[in-house]
């Protein structure tokens, strides 16, 4: 595959996250010649946040592969829906979910989570309301296997998910249940449990199902090289 025909490659955030988190993995697969673009995810909502994703989607010449990590993968799954230029998923500790699931079922469909105990609410003028990691106990819910000042960091300038947009139901066609995925997690996940992850691959018939020894949530910040090793492998298949 040539450099000009390799597949850009669009990065979706989750909760608690932000865009400039795929830096590692970005550069990554910068330098094996392919076009990046870490989307800002809103948070607001999985028709609204999906809505934003689809129109940078639709704005792409050439062929894309979507990666969505956390909460990033129920947006992924509704924005990819029908897009003729998405060629493979990568769901990064990501909900791949049915129409009718929402993150907050799918992450309690099996026992371990413990996030929701760390979780701290932020009344906003709507009536909804924007939640956060507790800072001071995000180190050892979120990225546990990275180092405390980097831990910090990502504490602090973590993006919040407003409390509608972790229970609002996937609705109609899923992306995955067309288009080729790729699915990498850490066994040590203590906001979607692996075993929860293991049952959504398994239902997406993955092409590939990763599952690293000891890796946190956020994966992608602990094992960069690792996940973009899936990525390159999902833009050659």
């Amino acid at each position: 595959m040539s450099e000009n025909t390799k597949p850009t490659v669009v990065l979706v955030h989750g909760a608690f996250a932000e865009s400039g988190g795929w830096g590692p993995v970005a550069g990554r697969l910068r330098s094996e010649g392919h076009r990046v673009i870490a989307a800002p995810n809103p948070l607001r909502s999985v028709a609204y946040d999906a809505a934003q994703v689809r129109a940078l989607l639709d704005s792409i010449d050439g062929p894309v592969v979507l990666v969505g990590h956390s909460y990033g993968g129920m947006v992924i799954s509704k924005a990819a829906a029908g897009a003729g230029n998405v060629r493979s998923l990568v769901y990064v500790a990501g909900f791949a979910p049915e129409s009718g699931d929402s993150a907050a079922t799918l992450s309690g469909k099996y026992p371990g989570s413990t996030l929701a105990e760390t979780l701290r609410a932020v009344g906003l003028p709507d009536g909804n309301q924007d939640m956060y990691v507790a800072q001071e106990l995000y180190h050892r819910q979120f990225v546990a296997d990275v180092p405390e000042e980097t831990a910090l960091t990502m504490a602090a300038t973590q993006r919040p998910i407003t409390l509608a947009a972790l229970q609002e139901p996937a609705e109609g066609a899923q992306a995955w249940q067309t288009t080729p995925s790729f699915f990498v997690f850490g066994e040590a996940d203590k906001n979607i449990p692996a075993a929860v992850q293991h049952f959504m691959a398994e239902r997406a018939g993955a092409k590939e199902i990763i599952a690293i020894d000891g890796a946190s949530h956020a994966v992608f910040a602990s094992h960069p090289d690792e996940i973009a090793e899936v990525v390159l492998r999902a833009a050659a298949a």
